[in-house]
Order: C-alpha cells, then structure tokens, then sequence
C-alpha cells in the first residue's frame, strides 16, 4: 500500500453518539464508539465478531477466564439497540465462537438473544467459526446481505469491493502521537469498503498493518480508533505496526 495518498478527501463528522458520520461506497454510515456501524437511512445496527461463549471454549481446554464475556457483550449490544432503536440488527459473522458454543449459552444470554429479534429483523451472517449459524434461536441465516447499496459479508473479498462491510480481521490500530502510543480497536476505511472492529469482549486486534490488510484498499485508508465515548479518525502515517 502506497504511503502517499492520490488526490481524496476523507469527510467525516462528529455524531452526537460520540461517533463519526462519513460515507462507505457513497452510503452514509455512523461509525459509533462502541464498535458497531449505523445505517441510519435503513435503520440497521451492524456488529462484527461477537465470538461468544469464547470463555468457556478456553475453559474447556484449562485455561480459566472468567466466564463473563458473552453476558457483558450482549450488554453492550443491548446498550446500542435501545440507543438506536434499529429495525434490523445484523450480526456479521463469528458471532459464536464455535459451532458447539450456542449449547453452552446460559438461559439468561439465550434469552437475551431471543429478544434481539423482537419487533425487529435479526439477521445472521454465517462466519467462518459460526458456519452453520443458530439452531435454535430466532433470526434468519444468510451468507450475506445486500442494503443501501452495501454488501454485508464476514470475510473481505480480494480486490476492490466497492460498498462492502465486513469484519474477521479484528483491526486495531497502534497511535503513534507526541504524548505516547496507544493501541485501539478500529474500523479501517477507504471510503471504498469499511472493516469493523470486533465487538465481543474477548475478542482480540489484528493491527491494520499486517499483511491480512494489503491489497483491500484502493488508497491509504484511515482508521476509526474506539475510545470510551468516541471515535477518532486517525491518517495512516500515524499508525504503526506492533
């Protein structure tokens, strides 16, 4: 990826969410602090990477974590469904974090799930850990999705993919600036295609200068940082590799 941007201008705007309004394929979209992507036109609240159940996977295999992180992201995810109040939540893949994990779910998150889909659409873009997408819960099963003038899939496409939305790569951004370096969850973005941050609280950051990022953008793209309560745009000469 060439360091040097062509002629482009990045236009994003503060949101009162604490996110960034910008465009994706010529598509208006909210990139809020939490993670998620707001198609406000549609009314659609996008999540990437959920992985839930991730504790109890490592559990099983005798590495303790606490067992909190699926009750602690449908909280968050819960969160932004009553600050929205979408039409549609759409999960976009990876949502479990393998294919046993919706029998491990504790009745509580089971029902907390359950209630994503009432009064609204819930949709489940099947990812490569969560292929055969639910069994028992409610919300329909697709491979990906067509909105808006956007293509909702898991796993980014080689090649220009204008108005594609994915997730699987986790990103993360390491901030080099004057006062120190830190190191954030991030959406990536050209303008052209966007790549979410995984929401699940376990879920870990691939920094967007790894190799698994080349070749998605058609210019230097710009990264989304989460903080606490809002996003930062961050130029591609401030991010650094790990």
């Amino acid at each position: 990826m060439n360091d040097v941007a062509p002629a482009f201008t990045y236009a994003f705007a503060a949101s009162p969410c604490g996110g960034l309004r910008t465009a994706v394929g010529g598509t208006d979209v909210t990139l809020r602090a939490s993670g998620a992507l707001w198609l406000e036109a549609a009314r659609i609240l996008v999540v990437a990477d959920l992985h839930l159940e991730k504790g109890s996977a490592y559990a099983a295999r005798g590495q303790m974590l606490p067992p909190y992180d699926t009750r602690e992201t449908l909280r968050r995810l819960a969160a932004e469904v009553a600050a929205t109040a979408p039409a549609a939540v759409v999960l976009l893949g990876d949502t479990f974090h393998d294919r046993k994990a919706e029998g491990r779910l504790s009745a509580a998150d089971a029902g907390a799930l359950v209630a994503l889909a009432e009064g609204r659409r819930l949709v489940w873009v099947v990812g490569n850990h969560d292929a055969d997408g639910p069994r028992a819960l409610p919300g329909e099963t697709v491979d990906e999705i067509r909105v808006e003038g956007l293509v909702l899939r898991h796993e980014p496409q080689a090649g220009a993919q204008p108005g594609e939305v994915a997730g699987h790569l986790h990103p993360a951004a390491r901030v080099v600036a004057p006062r120190g370096t830190v190191r954030r969850r991030c959406f990536i973005t050209d303008g052209e295609r966007v790549v979410l941050p995984a929401f699940g609280a376990y879920a870990g950051g691939l920094n967007v200068r790894d190799a698994a990022f080349a070749g998605l953008f058609v210019r230097p793209p710009l990264a989304g940082a989460l903080g606490d309560r809002r996003v930062r745009a961050v130029g591609w000469r401030q991010l650094a590799g790990d």
